[in-house]
């Protein structure tokens, strides 16, 4: 009986946090409304939440006439590390409870030597964990642009030339971080739960628009990951069987062949064009061939127009065969919108921009590690310095 009676008292907490992070700041009186608890059940469960420094009073609010006691999460509380993986570079991502983004970093890395990339991972680890020292940290996830196996923590990237490799346990044995506190993931499911994070519509896809060109897909409000978690794999939908660019997975006429960055940017540019400089972000060389379309390049407009074309020939499979509400697209796709964005139509299916860019992986891996506190408010222990009883929350009768 003891045993259901906190695990009852966890799922209320977990209940409480995720109201306040979806809803607040909200009084004792709302957050019994919003949550469906009683106001009696509430008080307690907002004390020990403010013992483990998770909440925070945030000013009144008046009801019918009487005031009320304002709760929110406390900014900065809780942290977790995104920590994302591209051809040539890594990225860390910092956000707290609220979904904030406290941190971003890139790094330059030779990421086709596992060992070389994950030394460099666990760099921006430990420098992620110096950023935030009065923080509790959640956990850390990783993004990879392949394959996942999180049940072995282990990730497969053609991209990458990765195969099999034991990205958590190499994490833990260099950082000495919990293996229980560590996780990877696809980069394109990440990134469609940083996107439903923002617009929880119950039905979504996200379009990475990288080098690999994946999809995260929301059915019903949850992630479909497919029979063996392979779900999304769309850039390998053969759409031009009679194509000549053979495709990293060893077939010919796949989609990403037309519309990933590699063969957009070759379609823009010569091989010596600084748009091909490994150096430069992939911000940069956007921006550059932004300018360069502004400008009327006959060339840089022809690599657009027909990658909008074909891009349109997937996006209109997968309207058809998801009919989900929003396509949100990623990657230079959002960084040239203009073109490649806002010419799409497919019915009411909503085609939208990311406002993430190249970095909604690494913020979706962020959130995803930070959900381990809002799944279990427990985890995170009662600060030292905590109030003695749970009063705090009394004098708001609203």
């Amino acid at each position: 009986m003891q045993a259901q009676t906190e695990g009852r008292r966890e799922v209320n907490l977990a209940l409480l946090l995720r109201t306040l992070r979806a809803r607040g700041p909200l009084s004792r009186a709302q957050l019994a409304a919003r949550s469906g608890l009683s106001k009696a059940t509430v008080s307690p469960l907002l004390a020990a939440l403010e013992h483990r420094g998770l909440v925070e009073r945030a000013g009144t609010t008046t009801t019918q006439g009487r005031p009320g006691q304002l709760v929110r999460l406390r900014p900065g509380a809780v942290c977790g590390i995104g920590l994302d993986v591209h051809p040539g570079h890594l990225g860390a991502t910092i956000t707290d409870l609220t979904g904030a983004v406290h941190l971003r970093r890139r790094a330059d890395c030779d990421t086709s030597v596992p060992e070389h990339a994950l030394d460099r991972l666990a760099d921006l680890t430990r420098r992620a964990l110096e950023d935030v020292p009065d923080a509790d940290w959640a956990g850390v996830t990783v993004a990879v642009p392949g394959r996942a196996d999180r049940a072995t923590g282990t990730a497969t990237a053609d991209r990458l030339r990765w195969r099999e490799v034991a990205v958590v346990d190499g994490l833990a044995a260099r950082t000495g971080l919990p293996l229980s506190r560590l996780d990877l993931d696809n980069e394109a499911n990440l990134a469609a739960c940083a996107e439903h994070d923002s617009d929880p519509v119950d039905h979504l896809v996200y379009l990475n628009g990288d080098r690999t060109v994946a999809a995260g897909v929301i059915v019903n409000g949850a992630l479909a990951r497919g029979a063996d978690n392979h779900a999304g794999e769309v850039g390998h939908m053969v759409l031009d069987p009679l194509g000549s660019t053979s495709c990293a997975c060893g077939r010919r006429g796949c989609w990403e062949t037309q519309i990933g960055l590699d063969a957009f940017l070759h379609a823009c540019a010569p091989r010596h064009d600084q748009v091909h400089d490994p150096e430069l972000a992939p911000g940069e060389r956007m921006t550059i061939l932004r300018t360069r379309a502004e400008r009327g390049d006959a060339r840089t407009l022809d690599a657009l127009h027909r990658t909008a074309d074909a891009l349109a020939a997937g996006l209109s499979v997968l309207a058809a065969l998801l009919n989900p509400q929003k396509i949100v697209l990623g990657g230079y796709f959002a960084a040239l919108q203009d073109w490649l964005v806002a010419p799409q139509r497919h019915g009411r299916t909503a085609i939208t921009a990311s406002t993430l860019g190249f970095t909604a992986g690494g913020k979706g891996a962020a959130l995803a590690a930070v959900r381990r506190v809002l799944d279990d408010p427990t985890v995170v222990p009662v600060k030292a310095s905590a109030p003695k009883t749970g009063g705090s929350h009394e004098g708001a009768s609203a």
